[in-house]
């Protein structure tokens, strides 16, 4: 097969991962030894991660026109592409983790959620915890006895005010509805005619 047709198998490999990829990361994987690059391979591959070293001109041709084009200019030097499809954090996150056993690995950039990332940002992404991660976090704290003694405590409150609600409009008619208030004008005029008392005090005056 003619040097150009081999280029284009490789470049196509790499587009049809490109097409499913949530993300892409470059390392610098220069100087490991094979037991840590075997290592390496299979903690990536565990994670749902394709990682692979191709050359520089290959990666740059199977980017163009893609969401991970802008990380052409970095494609400068010895260069691993590290592809997550799932998870978007998963390739950053896993590599950080080996960065201590393997001080020779290190971040070059990575285009991840269609933004572009230097070395210092694709390390701070992989602080991120990764998707099934945050999931069992939520479905935790769903099921922890401190939120499901919250609801229960929100829930007695509610019925309470809602008791309480409900049996005062049935009470209040019947406490308004007597004829107390009619009472009180049929009062009135009995101190009305205690005012009609002084014609009463003028008869002593005709005496």
């Amino acid at each position: 097969m003619p040097k150009i047709e081999q280029k284009q198998v490789v470049v196509n490999e790499i587009k049809e991962k490109l097409d499913k990829a949530s993300s892409i990361v470059l390392v610098n994987a220069r100087g490991l030894t094979v037991e840590q690059d075997t290592i390496l391979r299979r903690k990536l591959r565990e994670g749902g991660v394709d990682y692979k070293v191709y050359k520089n001109s290959m990666v740059s041709f199977a980017v163009e026109g893609t969401d991970f084009e802008e990380i052409k200019p970095h494609l400068v030097g010895p260069s691993a592409l590290a592809i997550s499809y799932d998870d978007a954090t998963a390739a950053a996150r896993i590599i950080s983790k080996e960065l201590k056993a393997m001080p020779v690995l290190e971040f070059k950039a990575g285009v991840i959620g269609k933004e572009l990332y230097d070395a210092k940002g694709v390390a701070a992404i992989a602080n991120i915890p990764g998707r099934e991660e945050l999931l069992s976090r939520l479905l935790g704290s769903l099921k922890s006895p401190l939120s499901s003694f919250a609801r229960l405590i929100n829930q007695i409150a509610e019925s309470k005010a809602n008791g309480s609600d409900a049996p005062a409009p049935t009470e209040e008619p019947v406490a308004e509805t007597p004829v107390v208030a009619e009472e009180a004008p049929a009062q009135e005029p009995v101190a009305e005619v205690a005012t009609e008392e002084p014609v009463a005090e003028e008869e002593p005056q005709a005496e």
